[in-house]
């Protein structure tokens, strides 16, 4: 049977990021996006969550990425832009409010934020693509004795590049080493896991070059059945897609 798709007007509005997920909690995804949300399932009402500034034609909103951040069941999200330096997230108040904005922490360039269970507990943590950056840093949630966010993160620089090296712009996630661990790609080579990653000694490894622009994010899968993950890898800011083979 062929798959028939019909296209349905949301808005017009020209935001940066959008994310789907339940906000009001009656078990049906809603989208997300910039200065407003869209309540399923025919996302044809809108709500204010707040003002998002503008930068020319951008909006400083790269991510919209779910989690309840303080404890108290209703999905919040994280984002970080551009120009604002500051990583973000906006508190959903289960209600028709406006949505409190809090300052992570103050980063620098934000190209856009990614989030993967570093330390495999459950819990996603935040890293931020800072292309311009002389470190890799991971933001993770503090939470309570029963894994209910509180609302604060703790910040854990996970690798310091030699003067004049920058992270670039690029970002991955997922196992290269075959240890079972999240590793970190970056634009020109890969971050392997220590055992405790958010307190080991991360080992860089430069063991390829994806050029300048990088997409956000790199996807690690392994393509070739071979055993082992390779790279797939977008031309960020421009076109073309490839992939990088894993070879033992």
């Amino acid at each position: 049977m062929a798959l028939r798709w019909k296209k349905v007007w949301i808005a017009d509005e020209t935001f940066e990021s959008a994310g789907v997920f339940d906000v009001n909690n009656d078990g049906v995804p809603d989208i997300v996006s910039g200065a407003f949300w869209y309540e399923g399932p025919d996302f044809r009402k809108k709500h204010y969550i707040g003002e998002v500034k503008a930068a020319e034609e951008y909006y400083d909103d790269f991510s919209t990425i779910p989690l309840d951040i303080n404890g108290n069941g209703h999905l919040d999200f994280v984002t970080g832009g551009w120009w604002g330096n500051t990583l973000r997230w906006r508190e959903n108040p289960g209600n028709d409010q406006p949505w409190p904005e809090h300052v992570i922490a103050e980063t620098g360039n934000i190209e856009t934020t990614r989030a993967w269970d570093i330390d495999g507990d459950g819990i996603i943590e935040f890293i931020p693509n800072m292309p311009n950056a002389g470190n890799v840093t991971c933001y993770k949630l503090k939470t309570d004795d029963r894994g209910k966010g509180l609302g604060e993160f703790t910040t854990h620089v996970l690798y310091r590049f030699p003067a004049g090296k920058a992270q670039g712009h690029g970002l991955g996630c997922g196992d290269i080493a075959g240890h079972g661990r999240m590793d970190i790609v970056l634009t020109t080579g890969w971050l392997e896991a220590p055992e405790q990653p958010l307190d080991g000694e991360w080992r860089w490894h430069p063991d390829f070059d994806m050029g300048m622009m990088a997409s956000i994010p790199v996807l690690v899968e392994d393509i070739n059945g071979d055993g082992v993950n390779e790279l797939i890898v977008g031309h960020g800011h421009g076109y073309g897609l490839d992939w990088w083979e894993h070879r033992i």
